[in-house]
């Protein structure tokens, strides 16, 4: 997809594919062994409940609205999914032997772009499956956040965001992706530095039903460190750190040395993370300042 037409927002990919205009003619029928699913599909958990009822509205008034496919690279009279993740499930449980579809011309990054798009309108995706997404357009087509953010209608900060819960250790990933834990527990559980201490709080927040801000006090009590002197800091620096991280959404570190002298640190994750904190912090972009 090239970046001017990510640049015509995210109306103009719902348009073309997701709601495409339909000329007489256009929609054609082909048999439904050879359309094969969108390899991009961040999706991984369809539900039975979720598709039922689409079934069952597909197989009392058919399929109103027609598959969008392209032709798969490389392989003669083949499809691949474009559009319709959900109803091309739900004829395939219904046993149909042939589909009505539009034929779209798409390239790679347009076929995950509108995956991610598709199920964000119906808030399919979990958290996870919506940061993989956004990895994998960063990885595979080298764009950054600002670009993922415009294409698929979210704001930098909520990508940014997204993208760092990758950082959590596997079991974390696990509770969130199943649904015991939220987005929300799973950034307070960021800023906890200690991979083992992060588990047993996202284990005991999924067990005992923990909020989002019980979790944040928690983590906020076990990233305490004791400085030189051997004292725990004081109740104001800890709130202050509690704030800032909140703020930045980062781990903040206030040290205190004597005579009123410290240093406030502040974690960040690589180039993109570090223009957010920046940006955050002075109120302007970073393309203003430096050229």
């Amino acid at each position: 997809m090239a970046r001017d037409r990510l640049g015509k927002g995210l109306g103009a990919l719902l348009g073309e594919y997701l709601e495409p205009e339909v000329a007489d003619g256009e929609v054609r029928k082909l048999p439904l062994s050879s359309v094969i699913p969108n390899p991009m599909q961040p999706r991984r958990v369809f539900t039975d409940s979720e598709l039922g009822g689409l079934t069952s509205s597909i197989r009392e008034n058919g399929l109103l609205q027609p598959l969008v496919v392209r032709p798969a690279p490389g392989t003669a009279d083949r499809y691949q999914l474009v559009a319709g993740e959900r109803r091309f499930r739900a004829v395939n449980k219904l046993e149909w032997t042939e589909v009505p579809v539009v034929v779209r011309e798409a390239d790679d990054e347009t076929l995950l772009v509108l995956a991610l798009v598709e199920n964000l309108q119906r808030e399919a995706l979990n958290p996870l499956e919506e940061a993989e997404g956004y990895q994998a357009l960063a990885e595979r087509f080298g764009m950054k956040q600002v670009d993922i953010a415009r294409s698929v209608g979210k704001d930098r900060s909520t990508v940014a965001n997204l993208l760092r819960l990758l950082n959590l250790p596997s079991s974390i990933r696990k509770l969130v992706e199943a649904g015991d834990l939220s987005q929300g527990h799973a950034r307070a559980l960021l800023t906890v530095e200690d991979p083992a201490q992060a588990r047993e709080l996202a284990r005991r927040a999924a067990k005992e039903g923990w909020s989002v801000r019980e979790v944040e006090r928690r983590a906020a009590g076990s990233a305490r460190k004791r400085p030189a002197g051997g004292k725990l800091k004081s109740p104001v620096v800890q709130a202050i750190e509690g704030a800032l991280q909140d703020h930045l959404q980062t781990r903040v570190e206030v040290r205190v040395a004597r005579g009123g002298k410290g240093s406030i640190h502040i974690q960040y994750h690589n180039d993109e993370d570090f223009e957010r904190v920046f940006e955050l912090i002075a109120g302007k972009l970073m393309s203003e300042i430096v050229e």
